[in-house]
């Protein structure tokens, strides 16, 4: 078998690659799920979002069905800044304004609160490519340097307005800014602790913000609601794809069919997307599971705790020990909620 049709088909294709598949979703995810539990989550993660779709979509007043409303997505040009430097800066301003609008209404969800800025930047030329995705890169643990939010924006096309606004806060408030600034700046923890990570933790809980920012006022367009169930639809069929590509002999293509099929997603983008989980078996299951996790933690304690239940407590109880496993997570999450009703 030559090297390119085994990395085409994915770790399965390849000598233990299944045993090594197995071993890359316990460590991104940091738990026992196997591959076939994942791939159903996602089957079930991709139909409940896609009735929520549908129905933004007859809101929206589009007649047709919710494949050709992907495709006006995706194609028609209201959906998309201009090519040009103007339209650059105004994806840039338009990021900025949003996480503005967000970092206003922090204290009322949260009790700890960066003490870093956060800036937005277009990623520099010599690493910019079209379709790649966006990317956060922390600030300073003593807050004297900022985090960056990166767009690649290279190509507009891949770079669609009603996706912007879920992105922004993905990356930034209350996304992962948040989480690694606030994870950075703890004195109560030893240091390796402000600076170790968790896939499934820190992205779990960059996906939980883009939920989150609803709750806080974010998505009053209907186009920019229907983006943020596309960012979560991205995740889900994450689970798909990638179990497809490692477990169950997917090729490539058929696993960009299935993602254009099934979102509004630029088709740059995509490639670009399943190229990644290739190349890295098992990282991209870590977000949707890692956020199921956490809206079931917090489910937990608001069954458990009714009135007492303090949305600012449950936040700071997750972000206030630092990044860890799923496991370490609920039990930290059940100690909070014991403490809660002793007091």
């Amino acid at each position: 078998m030559k090297h390119a049709d085994a990395q085409a088909r994915g770790a399965g294709a390849l000598p233990q690659g299944q045993a090594f598949y197995n071993a890359r979703l316990a460590l991104f995810t940091t738990t026992d799920m196997t591959a076939d539990e994942i791939h159903a989550l996602g089957l079930k993660e991709v139909a409940r979002i896609h009735a929520g779709m549908e129905a933004i979509k007859n809101r929206i007043g589009f007649k047709r069905t919710l494949r050709e409303f992907f495709t006006f997505m995706r194609e028609d040009p209201q959906f998309f800044f201009p090519n040009t430097d103007e339209g650059r800066e105004g994806y840039l301003q338009a990021a900025r304004d949003h996480l503005a609008f967000i970092k206003a209404r922090l204290p009322g969800y949260f009790g700890i609160l960066p003490k870093a800025d956060l800036e937005v930047k277009r990623v520099e030329p010599f690493r910019e490519q079209p379709g790649a995705a966006q990317h956060y890169f922390p600030g300073t643990p003593d807050g004297s340097r900022p985090g960056v939010y990166y767009a690649h924006l290279s190509d507009m096309k891949a770079m669609p307005k009603h996706q912007l606004e879920v992105i922004a806060y993905h990356e930034g408030h209350p996304g992962h800014h948040m989480q690694i600034s606030i994870q950075q700046e703890l004195q109560n923890l030893p240091t390796f602790r402000t600076q170790s990570g968790y896939t499934a933790y820190s992205e779990g809980w960059g996906l939980y913000a883009e939920f989150l920012a609803r709750e806080m006022g974010a998505y009053k367009d209907p186009y920019s609601e229907f983006g943020r169930l596309s960012s979560e639809i991205w995740r889900a069929i994450r689970l798909v794809v990638d179990t497809g590509i490692h477990a169950k002999g997917w090729t490539e293509q058929q696993a960009v069919e299935y993602f254009t099929a099934n979102s509004p997603s630029a088709a740059g983008a995509i490639r670009s997307e399943v190229q990644r989980y290739i190349v890295i078996p098992g990282q991209a299951t870590a977000y949707k599971v890692g956020m199921q996790k956490i809206l079931e933690l917090r489910e937990k304690a608001t069954k458990t705790l009714g009135d007492r239940f303090d949305i600012k407590g449950f936040h700071d109880t997750v972000l206030g020990g630092g990044a860890m496993p799923l496991d370490i997570l609920e039990r930290r999450v059940d100690d909070w909620i014991a403490s809660r009703k002793a007091g």
